[in-house]
């Protein structure tokens, strides 16, 4: 049975979306992320400002661990204590923005996760998560193998897109 969910938060009033798939489960064969999105709130990711205002749209539990920031964008609360991502305006000028996703790639990976599957959107964030993988092979032509000091903003990003770069 479908669950309907309703957005109310700083960025989305009244949004509204089905989630048809159960959580966790039913992924596209080409999207295999490494890590779900309560673990990568608990290794910290976005300077844990990203999440702030919209946790009652998502399991309680993802918030239990999480690494959030109380205000502004703090990245010590990074699990690799960088810097590593580009501002929303950058993404927005980029056209990588969707309408029903204005935070970015990393609300639809959560709202996806839930459940919802909007085919088109899907497959254009898959192809962009796929295209990331190139940070994997740059980390490993040029750091040895689980030097986790080598190449941290690159790693950093890499987790922000749900790869597991602690195992390069």
């Amino acid at each position: 049975m479908p669950r309907i969910v309703t957005v109310n938060d700083q960025m989305q009033q009244g949004y509204t979306y089905e989630c048809t798939a159960p959580v966790g489960k039913e992924f596209h064969p080409e999207f295999q992320p490494a890590l779900t999105p309560k673990e990568l709130l608990a290794l910290g990711i976005f300077g844990g400002c990203y999440m702030n205002d919209c946790r009652e749209e998502f399991p309680e539990d993802w918030f239990e661990n999480a690494r959030l920031s109380p205000g502004k964008r703090d990245p010590s609360l990074n699990y690799y204590k960088v810097e590593a991502s580009q501002s929303l305006a950058m993404w927005e000028d980029m056209g990588w923005i969707h309408p029903d996703d204005p935070r970015g790639w990393f609300q639809w990976y959560c709202r996806y996760f839930m459940g919802r599957r909007v085919p088109e959107e899907d497959l254009r964030q898959i192809r962009r998560w796929k295209g990331i993988s190139r940070h994997v092979g740059a980390i490993k032509k040029n750091c040895t193998p689980g030097d986790e000091s080598c190449r941290p903003k690159q790693r950093q990003a890499l987790l922000h897109w749900a790869y597991d770069p602690r195992i390069l």
